[in-house]
């Protein structure tokens, strides 16, 4: 079960709503909650950066400037956050404001975590979509914890859909969301393969969807169903999938066979991140 969960603070429209859907899940599993904002040092000192000599000074006086005002933002957010946990009667312990380079910051904090919850427009007090893409594909592939990413509206998950085809990656995802259970077990569960036409093809994913199914059934999950889809691009059919009205969450691998790096890192990532309408369960 899920008893640690992380929640990324950031100045978004969607921190509250992650805030809230860790504070669901704490509440579900008996769990508690911990915020983190951080003081993304490295970033301020590229932005107040100087030109040369002459500059140097005010380039100083700018970081200057600017630590100290994320350092207040950041301070603003955990006690939010502190006020909203409490206000719903969940534990939490270890919010604070991290200071360094943000990555290496988050993943040493995920190492004694369950899950990672943050919204899907999480800057980290940055705006640029490319780089906002990069650190969570960072995240994603050095990660202890799994990571939720959630949207602009508190989800209710009942119907899951799991995107499985074999791999380890999309093993590990579905080991990981059983295991962890965050929103309980009582759900309906659709295991779903993207598969090529070939008769060897139809016989691999009815054994794939099988296990998959009888491995979730073994961890409480009564209500399993699988779905074979036929398609030769896999990655935009799971696109689809997060799209679509057959599911609350979608959980998937954080790499895919043919290298999700270039999902993390490309065009394809992005296009989950933003095309997606309901919340993502990643794991690597």
């Amino acid at each position: 079960m899920t008893q640690r969960i992380l929640v990324v603070l950031d100045p978004d429209s969607d921190t509250p709503v992650a805030t809230d859907t860790a504070i669901d899940i704490a509440r579900l599993t008996g769990g508690e909650v911990t915020g983190l904002a951080f003081v993304d040092k490295d970033s301020i000192g590229n932005d107040a950066a100087g030109g040369g000599i002459g500059s140097m000074y005010f380039a100083e006086r700018l970081r200057e400037q600017l630590t100290e005002e994320t350092r207040e933002k950041a301070k603003d957010l955990i006690a939010a956050f502190t006020a909203r946990v409490e206000a719903q009667g969940v534990a939490h312990s270890g919010d604070r404001v991290g200071e360094g380079e943000l990555v290496k910051s988050l993943l040493d904090e995920m190492r004694t975590h369950d899950l990672l919850v943050a919204g899907r427009e999480s800057h980290f007090y940055y705006a640029e979509p490319e780089r906002r893409t990069h650190t969570l594909g960072k995240v994603l592939q050095d990660a202890a914890a799994a990571t939720l990413i959630v949207g602009t509206e508190r989800p209710t998950v009942r119907r899951v859909a799991v995107a499985y085809d074999g791999s380890g990656p999309s093993a590990r995802a579905m080991q990981k969301f059983a295991h962890l259970a965050p929103f309980g077990t009582d759900l309906d569960v659709e295991v779903v393969h993207v598969r090529g036409g070939s008769e060897a093809d139809v016989l691999a994913s009815d054994r794939l969807r099988q296990d998959a199914a009888a491995y979730l059934r073994a961890h409480g999950f009564e209500r399993v169903t699988t779905t074979a889809i036929e398609s030769s691009d896999p990655a935009n059919r799971i696109c689809e999938l997060a799209q679509g009205d057959r599911a609350d969450l979608v959980v998937s691998g954080a790499f895919a066979k043919k290298g999700f790096r270039k999902m993390l890192f490309g065009s394809s990532a992005t296009k989950l991140l933003e095309q997606a309408t309901v919340p993502l369960f990643l794991y690597h």
